[in-house]
């Protein structure tokens, strides 16, 4: 049975797609089998996996519209497999009406989790029907920031949807962590933020992982590119990071 991870915070900006879609690449790597869904109608982690996201293909619009089953819409890339997304899928919110539509991802995705060894999903910046059905089908939350005051606000908010999530949903969700991207150590800002995220993070019985990731201009390069940054620049610090940040969040030894 899949581990089933959601990458979210509900302020943009933060690096969340491209720490999912990264992740996903060094979990390959490692030998494991991975599905990337990608839930946020702008389709950014689609086409940093190299998935086609083209209008006449079937997507997760379609899927949690009970039109397809989840796996009739999964894409195989040269980096894990893909269940792609569309501007279509900001239909959503307005079009799952009906009662238990919290459910529909997790009915979705437990119809094909014993085909792999993790599922993760990259979630819009918003708290959404869409993040809400995330939420439902998780076993954990990770949460990307940068350290800014507005980027820690973001997850402050979230605090409240996460623990009725857990009251009413999903007794099992765990939050496994906060992972700090774009970090520089030099700025006092920096320190500041880490240490109040700190604080929210005990709030939530959680932590800061220990592995941060930089800044990096061949991070924003990758995806223009169709690649993760293990692909992109294999030996750049970047890749380093996001391997050892990948064996922290799933507890993955090194050889």
């Amino acid at each position: 049975m899949a581990k089933v991870v959601t990458f979210t915070n509900q302020k943009g900006g933060v690096g969340k797609t491209t720490t999912c879609a990264s992740i996903c690449g060094c979990l390959t790597e490692l030998g494991k089998s991975v599905l990337a869904i990608d839930l946020d109608p702008q389709g950014n982690l689609s086409f940093s996996l190299g998935g086609d996201n083209a209008l006449e293909s079937y997507t997760m619009y379609n899927a949690l519209k009970g039109q397809v089953e989840l796996y009739d819409i999964i894409q195989h890339t040269e980096i894990c497999d893909v269940a792609p997304a569309d501007i279509t899928l900001s239909a959503a919110e307005l079009e799952l009406t009906s009662v238990g539509r919290e459910h529909i991802l997790k009915e979705q995705i437990d119809s094909i989790a014993d085909s792999y060894d993790y599922i993760l999903i990259d979630t819009p910046p918003a708290l959404s029907v869409l993040t809400i059905n995330a939420y439902v089908a998780s076993d954990w939350l990770v949460v990307p920031m940068i350290p800014e005051i507005l980027s820690l606000q973001g997850f402050s908010q979230m605090k409240e949807t996460i623990f009725a999530i857990k009251k009413y949903y999903n007794k099992m969700l765990e939050v496994r962590g906060i992972l700090l991207n774009q970090y520089n150590s030099r700025l006092i800002l920096t320190k500041e933020v880490e240490e109040l995220a700190g604080m929210i993070a005990a709030q939530l019985e959680t932590d800061v992982f220990d592995q941060k990731i930089t800044t990096s201009v061949s991070i924003a390069e990758a995806p223009a590119h169709g690649k993760t940054i293990n692909l992109y620049a294999p030996r750049s610090k970047s890749a380093k990071e996001f391997h050892k940040i990948t064996r922290e969040i799933f507890g993955i030894t090194e050889k």
